[in-house]
């Protein structure tokens, strides 16, 4: 216990900061609970008049610095009394999501009244004159553009989640809110912990002026990490100054070790396909058994991140099969009230298409799943009984780490692998302390808890390193698109908007890189000269006779070379002479024997590839890369007319005939010599080589050893001068070719002003949106139905999950002829791309087209779901309801442009009416 002169000296310390902050004084005091240090820093930082960049772990409490700014907002200025409500200034509270806007609004609402608070999303418009508005980030980037009015006496913005400008999608829009704001507005940066804090802030401060830094690590939650070995559940460090050193628990590491190992002695040795490879021999604790687990050990709730939908669907199945329960009779009918109560405006009949009765037997049981192929009226019940304790266990893929407030007890992480869009790539350390983040519930936990489920392909001591590192650098994805540059010309005009991008966290990383790589070019020359010092010879100039070992070996390559291109044209030239019925040798490979001809397959733009029978029944295609030299025709034999290579019995027949030619199996004859003579050019170099006086030196070895050294140093610092090159003023350049580009196409002036095209550009927010502003130009969507129009403007907003080799079909008539004429538009504005070294527009994509059109000409939701290209089954309905509400804001912004015609602005707002209905009609409660 504290003595009174203690408790005295802190009262006046008190004191003094209440005097010196009465704001935060008044803050506090409604909040409950005393700020962390990093909290009072940063929100004393803000009542000085900075701005803060607040880099703290997910669960740590940074959204009270962000609240401070509201309640600073609705205060007045700092030191001052309210002003009247005319002259109150404004706070805009912005997240990288419409989920984390809702949820920030309820939690604003809660604390200020509805009178003060207002929503801005792509779905909602509430209350937008309120003082304070909370909206995603793009919805202030299009009020900054649009010089909007609601701009008048803003005095902060909070920018949660700022690391997503790291997005490579969306992330510039956060840089393009960051320059744009006006000088009198301050900026409050939330982040997670990133490795690079400080150069992030340098930027800040470049652009905004005055910026307090605070980074915290510490969690206010502690969190254990684990690993699941089968049925054993270890500790990942024996103590936190194990963690601190990656030191792995060492029974954790003997297990494992171990377990590998009889693997190895056992199953793994088996025969057969998978002979020789541990993963598909392990059998894990299956899914149940992990819940039933964390039930027992009183680690519930908990998310498990499993990295696939349809792992995720699945995981909620194989616990509701085992039998699992996991709430009383009173936490079910409470699950039944809120679902029955969420879900009223979802037309009956296509609840049971939307698998409801399944959905609702899991959260009844508290089993969930949560991930973007849900509808989203499910997804956010599945997060509201989560977070009130009724759902005990969801299954989740990482988009659920995204900001959206769900804390649980308990992680686990099935895997530490994830596919990405294109690939299946390891989790960062940033990602796996996003997804570990979760765990620990402030005010409710005493400690969090991490568990990764072990295979034998999972290295503990790679998990460790995870675990440890704990931040991850920030990484700009800036870069101009037409819609900016055409928005950025007509405020500020082409020199000024250069200036802009220049300023850019985008331009100053690389000009930051380019800082170190320029002390690179400098260490290389010293270096390089110090190389030149001990290649230098006494019997002669050494530089003149290593130029000539030099062109020496470069001919002798180039003379390599150009007999393996001769020889691959040769046998591209036998390959393609090839007729039915020829037989061939196969010189080597694993089909090396006799072959004969299917389908010569000659002609067009690639290589020759003929279908051929060899005489071992196998059928396939060849290429000019089996052929070490040109293919000849040894025989003939009949093939009949209509012979079918899939056929055994066929095959076994034809490759009899082969065999009975006679011909042997493998070519007698050697390799041939190579024709040509002697090259004059290598006979003149290798002359000028001997005569040369430092051929004739002892040390010439030794000279060469450091020349060679030299030249590799040169050749690397060459391509450093160019990186610097490229990287000095590289937005910029880009933002010049898209100027010239613009300008071509009439949407700018010779003289940089902005034409009524440039103006229709700028109001266009897509991703594609030179190629929508091309077809309003041209007519190409005029004329349509409303469901013609929603399922022809879809193909500019559709983005397959994966690529889809077959072309998607389209409805006949007027739809397929726009469609034509978009992908023709967008073949123009690619190749004029692509010549002027921008990168190309992405090529649309049909597969969403039918779903739509069906949809918008009032089909049911099963008929819908079924027709999307892409999928093997049915669309998730998630899926159906994302992209259906992307072609609504496409539609909304085609009924408000200026360069569409008065009918096709009319028919926009016809369909979005007709696409509005059933599960589109819902929107979260707000």
């Amino acid at each position: 216990m504290s003595s009174p002169a203690e408790r005295y000296a802190a009262a006046r310390r008190r004191a003094a900061q209440a005097s010196q902050f009465p704001a935060l004084e008044e803050f506090t005091a409604d909040l409950g609970f005393d700020l962390d240090d990093f909290q009072r820093e940063s929100c004393q930082a803000l009542e000085r008049g900075s701005g803060v960049l607040v880099c703290a772990p997910t669960g740590a409490g940074k959204t009270v610095v962000g609240e401070f700014a509201v309640h600073l907002a609705l205060r007045g200025a700092p030191g001052q009394p309210a002003p009247a409500d005319g002259a109150r200034r404004k706070c805009f509270y912005t997240t990288p999501i419409k989920a984390l806007s809702n949820q920030k609004y309820h939690d604003l609402v809660d604390r200020y009244g509805a009178e003060q608070v207002g929503l801005l999303t792509g779905d909602n418009a509430i209350n937008g004159d309120a003082p304070v508005v909370v909206m995603t980030t793009e919805v202030l980037r299009n009020m900054l553009y649009a010089g909007s009015a609601t701009l008048q006496g803003l005095a902060y913005v909070v920018m949660d989640e700022v690391h997503y400008l790291a997005d490579r999608f969306r992330g510039g829009v956060w840089e393009e809110v960051i320059i744009h704001l006006p000088a009198s507005v301050t900026l409050v940066s939330l982040s997670a912990t990133v490795s690079n804090a400080e150069e992030f802030a340098d930027w800040l401060i470049t652009v905004r002026g005055e910026t307090t830094v605070v980074v915290s690590e510490h969690r206010p939650v502690p969190l254990w990490q684990h690993m699941l070995v089968g049925k054993r559940m270890f500790d990942l460090f024996h103590d936190a100054d194990a963690a601190r050193k990656h030191d792995v628990h060492p029974e954790l590491l003997r297990y494992t070790r171990d377990t590998v190992r009889r693997l190895d002695l056992g199953e793994g040795r088996s025969a057969g396909p998978g002979a020789g490879r541990r993963g598909p021999r392990w059998r894990g604790p299956l899914r149940p058994d992990i819940v039933d687990r964390l039930d027992r050990e009183g680690l519930l709730p908990a998310i498990l991140f499993i990295f696939s939908r349809a792992g995720c669907d699945a995981a909620v199945q194989q616990c509701l099969a085992a039998g699992l329960r996991l709430t009383s009779p009173e936490e079910r009918s409470e699950i039944r009230r809120v679902v029955e109560s969420r879900i009223t405006a979802i037309p009956g009949e296509d609840l049971s298409v939307l698998g409801y009765w399944e959905w609702l037997d899991g959260l009844e049981r508290g089993l969930a799943a949560h991930h973007a192929g849900m509808l989203p009226a499910f997804k956010e019940v599945v997060e509201e009984l989560f977070v009130r304790g009724l759902v005990k266990a969801v299954f989740a893929t990482e988009t659920l780490a995204l900001g959206i407030n769900m804390p649980a007890r308990c992680v686990v992480l099935e895997r530490l692998v994830k596919y990405n869009g294109e690939a299946h790539v390891d989790l960062t350390p940033g990602e796996y302390t996003q997804l570990t983040g979760r765990a620990g519930r402030r005010g409710i936990d005493v400690e969090g808890h991490a568990v990764v489920v072990w295979s034998p392909e999972t290295d503990p001591r790679h998990v460790a390193g995870l675990a440890s590192t704990r931040t991850y650098p920030l990484r700009s994805s800036f870069r101009p698109s037409y819609n900016m540059s055409v928005n950025l010309v007509g405020s500020v005009g082409t020199a000024p908007a250069r200036e802009l991008l220049e300023s850019s966290f985008a331009q100053f990383q690389a000009d930051r890189s380019v800082v170190g790589l320029a002390r690179q070019v400098q260490r290389n020359t010293e270096t390089i000269e110090a190389y030149g010092a001990e290649a230098a010879c006494h019997h002669g100039d050494f530089d003149e006779y290593f130029a000539l070992r030099v062109a020496i070996a470069d001919r002798e390559r180039a003379i390599a070379r150009q007999g393996q291109s001769q020889r691959r044209a040769a046998a591209v030239a036998a390959l393609e002479r090839l007729r039915v019925g020829d037989v061939i040798r196969v010189p080597s490979g694993r089909r090396a024997g006799l072959a004969v001809v299917l389908d010569p397959a000659a002609g067009g733009f690639s290589e020759p590839r003929p279908l051929v029978l060899t005489q071992d029944r196998w059928a396939g295609r060849i290429s000019p890369g089996d052929f070490t030299t040109p293919a000849e025709v040894l025989a003939r034999i009949r093939v009949p007319k209509h012979f079918n290579h899939r056929n055994p019995a066929a095959r076994r027949d034809l490759a009899a005939q082969v065999s009975g030619t006679g011909l042997d199996r493998h070519s007698r004859r050697g390799a041939r010599g190579r024709q040509s003579g002697e090259d004059h050019r290598l006979t003149q170099l290798r002359t000028e080589m001997r005569r040369h006086p430092c051929h004739a030196c002892p040390e010439r070895e030794e000279h060469a050893r450091w020349a060679e050294r030299r030249r590799r140093l040169e050749r690397d610092t060459e391509e450093l001068r160019q990186r610097v090159s490229g990287r000095t003023g590289s937005l910029a350049r880009t933002f010049d070719r898209i100027v010239a580009l613009l300008t071509a196409r009439g949407y700018l002036t010779a003289e940089g002003a902005v034409t009524d095209a440039g103006r229709m550009l700028g109001r266009i927010w897509t991703e594609a949106d030179l190629l929508v502003a091309e077809c309003l130009r041209r007519g190409v969507w005029d004329g349509l139905s409303p469901a013609e129009l929603a399922a022809a403007v879809s193909v500019v907003v559709f983005e397959a999950r994966r690529d889809v080799d077959e072309r998607a079909s389209l409805p006949r008539g007027a739809v397929a002829e726009s469609v034509d004429a978009t992908l023709k538009l967008w073949s123009e504005i690619e190749a004029d791309e692509a010549a002027r070294g921008l990168a190309v527009t992405r090529e649309p994509d049909l597969g969403f087209a039918w779903p739509v059109y069906r949809w918008a000409r009032g089909e049911a939701l099963a008929k819908v779901l079924s027709s999307g290209h892409e999928f093997d089954g049915e669309m998730p309905a998630g899926d159906f309801v994302r992209w259906a509400r992307q072609v609504v804001d496409l539609l909304g912004q085609l009924a408000d442009s200026g360069g569409a015609s008065t009918e096709l602005r009319a028919t926009a707002r016809q369909a979005i009416a007709a696409v509005n209905r059933g599960v589109l009609a819902y929107h979260s409660p707000a």
